[in-house]
C-alpha cells in the first residue's frame, strides 16, 4: 500500500507538482532515513533551525518545520536573495535587455559627477557584480572597508554609495586580479548586488518584484513573496527576500534541471551552466559562480560537489548534482558563531548519508 501523504505535504501538492509526488518510492530514501534530523534539531544540536526540506530525483523526501510559522512561513534567508538576483539578471540577458559585458554606469547618468572619479569605474560591468570582483573598495568581511554593507545602510542613496567608492588598492601581500584564479579578485560586496535591482528596473522598465513574478516565480508556481526595499524605492536584491521553504527548493530544483520546469525552459541552459561554473575564487575551499557558492564536501571518504545559495545565519539552498538532490536549511542563527559550518555539519552528518545510497 502506498504511504499516506503527510497533511503538510498535501497542502502543497497542487503548487509543487510536477516535481513532488510521494515520499519514498523511487527516491532511494526509506521511511526513517531522516528521523535523526528531526531528533537532533528538536534537541537543539543545531541551534535555531526553522525548516529543512529535502528533494531527491524531483520528489520530496523530507519536509519538517521547527517554528510556529510552518509550511506557509516566509523565510528571510538574507543573502540567499543574491542568487535570485543572479537569476533575474540571466532572464534580462536572455531577453536582450542586458549584456554580461554591459558597463553599468551609463544606466545611472544622474549619479555623475562621481566621487573618486576614475576611468576604470566606467569599465565595471554587469559580470563584475555577479562575480563579486569589481575594482571598487567594497568588502563586507572587512569592518574597515568603506564599502562595508553596514555603512551603506546608514545612507539613503545606496546606488550613489556604491559608485562613489574609491578603486581598491592591491598591496604586495594581496593578489592582483590578473594573477588571481580565473582572472578575478573576489571581494564579498552586498552593495554591488544591491545595484543590480535598480539596473534590472532600468533595463526592463519593470519593478523587480513584477519582473521576478512574471518571468521566474509564476512559471514555478511561486505565488507568495515579500521583498525588502531600498530607501530610494528599488527592491533590495542584496538580501531580505522572503519565500516559503518549498519555494526555495523549487529554485534549486530549477537549476538542477538545467533551467527547465514542467517541460518548459524558464532560464536558458547556457546561463545555468555559466552561473554554476567557477568564475572567481572566494576563499580556500570555495569558488564562486554568478552569485552561487561552489563547494565540495567529504562524506565517508567520498567527495560531494555542491553549488549553493547562502545567507547569514547559515541559511542554505544546496544543489547536489551527484545525488540529484536539493536541500533547503533555513535558520534564525543570525547571532550564532560559525552558523554556516553548523548548517554544513547538519548536511554532511545527517542529510547526505541517506542521499548517497543508490
Amino acid at each position: 500500500m502506498l504511504p499516506r501523504l503527510p497533511r503538510r505535504l498535501a497542502r502543497f501538492l497542487p503548487r509543487v507538482l510536477p516535481i513532488v509526488l510521494l515520499i519514498g518510492a523511487s527516491t532511494g530514501a526509506r521511511a526513517g532515513d531522516f528521523d535523526a534530523i528531526t531528533s537532533a534539531i528538536e534537541a537543539g544540536t543545531y541551534k535555531n533551525i526553522t525548516s529543512v526540506v529535502v528533494a531527491r530525483h524531483g520528489k520530496l523526501v523530507y519536509e519538517h518545520y521547527f517554528d510556529k510559522d510552518g509550511a506557509e512561513g516566509l523565510r528571510n534567508t538574507r543573502s540567499v536573495t543574491k542568487t535570485v538576483a543572479g537569476m533575474l539578471v540571466g532572464l534580462a540577458v536572455e531577453r536582450k535587455l542586458l549584456r554580461l559585458d554591459s558597463p553599468v554606469l551609463p544606466y545611472f547618468p544622474e549619479l555623475r559627477p562621481l566621487a573618486f572619479a576614475d576611468p576604470r569605474k566606467d569599465q565595471i560591468t554587469v559580470e563584475d557584480f555577479l562575480t563579486m570582483s569589481s575594482l571598487l573598495e567594497c568588502d563586507d568581511d572587512n569592518q574597515l572597508s568603506r564599502g562595508n554593507e553596514e555603512r551603506m545602510y546608514l545612507v539613503e542613496d545606496w546606488s550613489r554609495f556604491l559608485v562613489d567608492l574609491p578603486i581598491k588598492g592591491f598591496p604586495e601581500w594581496e593578489t592582483r586580479p590578473e594573477k588571481s584564479p580565473y582572472g578575478r579578485a573576489f571581494s564579498y560586496c552586498t552593495a554591488g548586488v544591491a545595484l543590480l535591482g535598480p539596473l534590472i528596473e532600468r533595463a526592463s522598465g519593470q519593478r523587480v518584484p513584477d519582473f521576478a513574478a512574471a518571468n521566474l516565480f509564476k512559471p514555478l508556481g511561486i505565488d507568495k513573496a515579500k521583498w525588502q526595499f531600498q530607501p530610494k524605492g528599488p527592491a533590495m536584491t542584496g538580501g531580505g527576500l522572503q519565500l516559503r521553504s518549498v519555494d526555495l527548493m523549487k529554485l534549486g530544483q530549477l537549476y538542477l534541471n538545467g533551467g527547465r520546469w514542467d517541460g518548459k525552459q524558464v532560464i536558458a541552459a547556457d546561463w545555468v551552466r555559466r552561473s554554476i561554473a567557477p568564475q572567481a575564487n572566494a576563499r580556500e575551499g570555495f569558488d564562486y559562480g554568478y552569485l552561487w557558492w561552489l563547494q565540495s564536501f567529504k562524506v565517508d571518504g567520498r567527495a560531494v560537489n555542491s553549488y549553493s545559495m547562502a545567507g547569514s545565519g547559515g541559511n542554505k539552498v544546496f544543489v547536489l548534482p551527484g545525488q540529484d538532490a536539493v536541500v533547503v536549511i533555513t535558520t534564525t542563527n543570525f547571532q550564532v558563531r560559525d552558523a554556516h559550518p553548523l548548517s554544513e555539519k547538519l548536511l554532511t552528518n545527517l542529510i547526505l548519508p541517506p542521499l548517497m545510497r543508490p
